[in-house]
């Protein structure tokens, strides 16, 4: 296994914040790459990296890595420094306010010029240069900020992978995923290796989030070359995946050695991993419409309590949390909108006005627009 290091561009005088990635196998076949916490304060995927890097470290060891195999056990140093008194703030830069998961920078057309006179019938070649193309223009990318550097240094690890994996947690949740719609033929198995109850799909869902920055370039470039008839083949050759691991304080070691054995159980299927490939499992989810998750608001602001746990089946109309002025002792109904699975809900128990507490999926797609806001 190889260290590298990556240095980030310093924010003042006297500091320097950097990226670590663990290099497994050797590059030129197959590719994987998984990072953990890209929210910094999001901790069961720091944990589950670790767990994993022990089970590569054994799987190097015993020369079974026939791919390459590239993890960021810690996705967000400058998110992961981030507490104001106490409180660890790692969603959103406080010197920008934006989302470390969003605004990756976009190449597909700038790529798709460069590289046309290249591309021609066969598809495993036209894949080949896209993503020589793409990485390329990646990390050519001129940077003034830490944070666009790293951003830049994610995507330049990440953006010639098959498997891109980003770890993540809700507040409190059922193990869920987001991948985009093009993705979930390959997504489907590995739904099933780590027993996720849901799959959200979308197609371009809005602000660029770093899982389908890695995806959609292959559709998009599709659509560019192929829009008025076939001219290139280009398959969906990256599967990238937000995998939420439950809830945030699911952190624990049972849970996270579990899910680094399914996770190298799917890429040991896919074929990075030597040895007998496993079955894959029965389902024991489904995939919906991000467009169909619905967000629970309360309408007031006072004491939340749920009434239903996450991962319950859910009907249009029933009651799941109160919200309880402690004043007037109004007791405020929140209810579902929809038929389907509640499958996460807020770990905070005051709510103030307009506060999204919940989701529910249902099945249909209902929402129009940026679908982040599910997210």
């Amino acid at each position: 296994m190889q260290v590298v290091h990556h240095p980030l561009l310093s924010p003042a005088p006297g500091t320097q914040r950097e990226l670590v990635s663990l290099h497994y196998g050797q590059p030129g076949g197959p590719k994987a790459y998984i990072q953990a916490s890209l929210h910094g304060d999001e901790l069961p995927g720091m944990l589950v990296a670790h767990h994993l890097r022990l089970q590569l470290d054994a799987l190097e060891a015993a020369g079974q890595i026939t791919g390459e195999v590239v993890l960021v056990p810690m996705a967000n140093p400058i998110g992961l420094s981030q507490f104001v008194l106490h409180a660890h703030l790692g969603r959103f830069e406080l010197m920008t306010g934006e989302n470390f998961n969003r605004h990756y920078p976009d190449q597909i057309a700038a790529v798709a010029a460069a590289v046309e006179p290249q591309l021609g019938a066969d598809a495993t070649a036209n894949v080949t240069t896209l993503r020589r193309a793409l990485k390329a223009a990646v990390l050519a990318a001129p940077v003034d900020t830490e944070l666009q550097s790293q951003r830049r240094t994610l995507m330049g690890l990440s953006c010639d992978a098959d498997i891109v994996l980003d770890l993540h947690c809700d507040a409190q949740a059922v193990m869920h995923l987001y991948t985009e719609t093009p993705c979930w033929p390959d997504c489907d198995p590995l739904a099933r290796f780590l027993g996720a109850r849901l799959t959200l799909l979308a197609q371009d869902s809005g602000d660029n989030p770093f899982d389908e920055a890695c995806s959609q370039v292959w559709w998009k470039w599709d659509r560019h070359f192929n829009g008025q008839g076939a001219r290139f083949p280009i398959p969906q050759a990256c599967l990238s995946v937000t995998v939420e691991l439950r809830g945030a304080t699911d952190v624990s070691h049972e849970l996270a050695a579990a899910d680094a054995k399914h996770i190298v159980d799917f890429l040991r299927w896919r074929g990075l991993i030597g040895g007998d490939r496993p079955a894959v499992p029965e389902a024991v989810g489904d995939a919906r419409p991000l467009a169909g998750s619905m967000p629970i608001k309360s309408p007031v602001a006072g004491v939340l309590t749920f009434l239903k746990d996450v991962g319950a089946d859910v009907k249009t109309g029933d009651v799941l949390a109160h919200v309880i002025d402690p004043i007037t002792a109004q007791v405020t109904e929140l209810t579902s909108p929809v038929d389907g699975l509640f499958f996460a809900r807020d770990f905070l128990r005051f709510a103030n006005a307009g506060m999204r507490v919940a989701k529910v999926a249902g099945r249909e797609a209902l929402r129009t627009g940026k679908l982040l806001g599910a997210r």
